[in-house]
């Protein structure tokens, strides 16, 4: 294979992983806080369970290949991880991670807990309120990273 074609192959695994991984998140996300606004436990358990599958499934594999090939394509370029924007995509890209982390957990915990509700045909607990505040307020941040870490790969500034 030559240099070329290696190139591009990674360059598109790289648009394609990031593609994966933006729009799993946002249909993720989008799917959870929708089962989270109609309150019944049985559909939020449901709902959750397929969420934490799709994530195991489709989002873990995004994250590793997004990093591996943008690693590949700066190595290849002869870009330094210190230049600017490859530099500030790396950062964006560990704050995701430092949020995403955190809500895979809360995922499960809200499943789990919307699981036994369901069961004990009980209203959801404080603490399932508690993991969705959580997992709200920490997506935006992750969102927000993910938005421009698109900017900063279609743009290149600096």
């Amino acid at each position: 294979m030559s240099a070329m074609t290696a190139y591009l192959l990674v360059k598109w695994l790289h648009i394609l992983s990031s593609t994966l991984l933006f729009g799993t998140g946002l249909g993720i996300a989008f799917f959870m806080w929708m089962a989270h606004r109609r309150g019944d436990p049985r559909h939020i358990a449901a709902t959750a369970r397929t969420v934490v599958i799709a994530d195991s499934c489709f989002t873990a594999p995004a994250v590793v290949v997004q990093l591996a090939s943008g690693l590949w394509l700066a190595h290849f370029l002869g870009i330094p991880l210190t230049h600017a924007w490859v530099g500030a995509a790396l950062l964006l890209f560990v704050l995701v991670g430092c949020c995403w982390l955190p809500v895979l957990w809360l995922q499960v915990r809200a499943r789990d807990l919307a699981r036994a509700a369901a069961d004990g045909n009980e209203p959801l607990p404080d603490a399932y309120h508690r993991a969705m505040r959580w997992w709200f307020w920490l997506g935006w941040p992750a969102f927000i990273a993910v938005v421009a870490i698109f900017w900063l790969m279609v743009a290149k500034p600096g």
